[in-house]
């Protein structure tokens, strides 16, 4: 059977899946030409997760206090008459806006992603803006290009260079890595963190956190004075270069090498090799979660375009449209959107009063935890989450509702970093069911007759596929499709690319990409990348390998009398956490590293336990957790 794997990653591999004496076997597709044929670390313990113990059979219902883990165990129908009348009581007492749908990329399936959504658009209900990711990056890519969507990695085939910039892709773009060096790419790595990738890397450019912003304005700086920039492609599609150029002549290299601690000879390598060998930029998600992470990625986005490499960027890759799937067209008002990181205002101020979770962990990923948890246990709201385990969100549930693998069910996923649409095909039945399938059932119990909420996983399939031009048929035959590119424009205000940026002055920022330092409370700015073997919170509870030490410079550790190996508390304004420490030079003086989004029902705590619930307003209220600040004693 063809599966393909579901989880909030690039590189969304093609499977073979099949199951023999009763366990389940999974390998790559070797004829997927992106993935091809080998899997992850984590992919290759596909069918532990599949067959964990700890998988839920049975609806739960809360008895006990909320968080305390105390439930009853209870029929479907049990559940979902419990969850029915729950949203027609809220409906009736404080309307459908104070009903919020939080779902996420736990599972990029099409259909179990979106199908969910129609019963809430017809509902009327409230719906996430979504700012935990990427949303600083893209908001800034529009600014400059009206688009966020870059290169084809197909396309690397006829590169020189890549320049991983901000992203551990070793880790967390896998398949991409190895096509880089595949077809032969010279490999760049600009980071705060000497990370894998950098280890891995021809070159590496450690620069100090935040300032990204200025290393790029300063390598664009180069480029333009010592005319290595593509006159005829900027004059034909660059708006703003000459006020750009300008700009720049104020910037002064020896502050460019001070402020990022690179030296001024790498940065003038930089510039004088990237310009010669016309390099592709992959822009890394990380780093943009911060305060500076908007202005980053703007500067970073112009230096393909200086040196006529059109789209000469990796960030995100728009493959589908899927909008059916979603069913806006259901609803009979606008829909009221909360931005992700103020859901423990919204529950504190009682906006909302029925929250529906699915595909998503927020009491583990979300930042600010001490936070959020309190705002649940305070309230009146009542919550349900559909689930396949018993995570840190569903333990301050009402209602849980078992969900399914993708292993158990057809669909279909797309990528956000390569152009191929992939089918998954049920390989077993174990337990729980799928999104679609509550969806249906809570339909039924809230006496809804209409179509759109009982179509099949096939019928929703067939429409987005012909809509997209591509066939069912076909796609079943070869187990991934890819989808043709459309012609590429720049959907700016200009129609070029703007390094002048007028959508970003409209916003209320500088033109330019602007460079502030920044500096918290605390004497130690906190990173919180993902674990290898963890996608933020998946696969902590059945994979059991994890990395729970703090990653601290000898200095820093010098000046608190800190040894390897010893315990320590971290702390800040929003909380503390106890760890063991681990000394390293691949982290910079002034950075700890902490890995990101374990379950404090399991271990205890979770960084996010510390990081900050602040938002980058101008860019959409975009996450900003690695600007967060904290001290670090020996216990």
């Amino acid at each position: 059977m063809f599966s393909v794997c579901m989880r909030d990653c690039y590189d969304t591999c093609s499977l073979v899946s099949e199951i023999k004496n009763g366990r389940l076997f999974v390998r790559g597709n070797p004829k997927h030409p992106i993935t091809r044929g080998f899997l992850c670390p984590k992919g290759a313990l596909l069918s532990k997760w599949f067959h964990s113990e700890e998988r839920l059979k049975v609806p739960l219902i809360r008895e006990g206090e909320r968080g305390a883990g105390k439930f009853r165990e209870a029929s479907w129908d049990e559940a979902i008459s419990l969850v029915a009348d729950k949203i027609k009581e809220t409906i009736e007492k404080y309307g459908s806006e104070s009903i919020l749908v939080y779902n996420y990329a736990g599972d990029r399936g099409v259909v179990n992603f979106y199908f969910p959504m129609r019963l809430f658009h017809y509902l009327n209900a409230s719906f996430l803006d979504y700012g935990i990711c990427d949303r600083a990056g893209q908001e800034a890519l529009k600014d400059v290009y009206g688009t966020a969507v870059g290169l084809d990695p197909e396309e690397l085939k006829n590169q020189n260079l890549i320049v991983y910039w901000g992203i551990n892709a070793f880790w967390t773009n896998l398949h991409g890595f190895m096509l880089a060096k595949k077809y032969g790419l010279e490999i760049w790595a600009v980071d705060v963190v000497r990370t894998e990738t950098a280890k891995r890397s021809d070159k590496f450019f450690q620069i100090k956190p935040n300032t990204d912003v200025l290393f790029a304005l300063g390598i664009g700086k180069i480029i333009i004075e010592n005319e290595l920039y593509d006159a005829d492609f900027v004059r034909e599609n660059v708006y703003g270069f000459d006020e750009f150029k300008n700009y720049v002549k104020k910037i002064d290299l020896d502050f460019v090498s001070k402020e990022t601690g690179v030296e001024k000879e790498q940065i003038e390598e930089f510039a004088f090799e990237y310009a010669e060998k016309r390099g592709v930029i992959h822009i890394g998600y990380g780093f943009q979660r911060s305060l500076a992470g908007g202005e980053a990625v703007r500067a970073i986005s112009l230096l393909p375009a200086l040196v006529g490499h059109e789209f000469g960027f990796i960030y995100d890759m728009k493959t589908i449209d899927k909008s059916y799937a979603e069913g806006t067209f259901l609803r009979t008002k606008p829909a009221r959107r909360i931005p992700q990181m103020k859901l423990a205002e919204y529950i504190e101020n009682g906006k909302i009063k029925f929250l529906y979770i699915y595909n998503s962990n927020p009491l583990a990923s979300l930042p600010n935890q001490n936070h959020l948890r309190k705002a649940l246990k305070e309230s009146d709201i009542f919550v349900v989450v559909h689930d396949i385990f018993l995570t840190d969100t569903a333990i301050f549930a009402d209602v849980v509702l078992p969900a399914n693998t993708f292993f158990e069910r057809l669909d279909i996923a797309d990528s956000y970093y390569h152009r191929y649409v992939a089918l998954n095909e049920p390989v077993a039945r174990l337990y729980g069911k799928s999104n679609r399938e509550v969806t249906v059932m809570l339909a039924k119990a809230l006496g809804i007759d209409n179509p759109y909420l009982y179509e099949t996983e096939e019928e929703i399939i067939r429409k987005i596929l012909k809509q997209n031009g591509l066939s069912w048929e076909e796609l079943k035959k070869k187990g991934f499709l890819k989808v043709s590119e459309k012609p590429r424009k720049y959907l700016t205000p200009s129609g070029k690319i703007e390094f002048y940026s007028q959508r970003a002055v409209k916003r209320g920022l500088s033109p330019f990409p602007e460079y502030k330092p920044l500096k918290g409370d605390y004497p130690l700015q906190l990173l919180s990348p993902t674990y290898r073997m963890t996608i933020t919170s998946q696969y902590h509870n059945t994979y059991e390998i994890i990395d729970p030490h703090l990653y601290m410079n000898p200095k820093d550790a010098e000046e608190r009398g800190i040894k390897n190996g010893d315990l320590v508390e971290v702390y800040n304004e929003y909380g503390r956490i106890k760890t063991t420490v681990k000394l390293t030079e691949d982290v910079p003086k002034g950075v700890v590293l902490l890995y990101k989004a374990f379950w404090i029902s399991k271990l205890g705590w979770n960084v996010n336990i510390l990081t900050t619930d602040r938002t980058l307003e101008k860019y959409a209220n975009a996450s900003v957790y690695h600007s967060t600040w904290v001290e670090v004693r020996k216990i």
